[in-house]
């Protein structure tokens, strides 16, 4: 595919075909990290991690954070 750089206000741009975003699984209002390297511009989603709960879930956990966890007595120097 080709497309053309165009002027965009004070900027220039390019448009992208909607079938190459839902290709790359990229939505309106993506944050996207442009590289430039060598000549070759890169766009990538950055990686959003899932949180404790996203994890938990996927495993059908519940994750039980509204107590204290009794280690046993201490082993050594620990000071508890």
């Amino acid at each position: 595919m080709q497309t053309k750089v165009r002027a965009w206000g004070n900027s220039q741009g390019i448009r992208l075909s909607k079938q190459i975003l839902e290709e790359a699984k990229i939505f309106k209002d993506d944050i996207l990290e442009v590289n430039v390297q060598n000549g070759v511009i890169t766009l990538m989603k950055p990686v959003r991690h899932k949180t404790l709960e996203e994890r938990a879930l996927e495993f059908g956990g519940d994750l039980k954070l509204d107590g204290e966890i009794d280690w046993g007595t201490p082993m050594g120097r620990e000071v508890w």
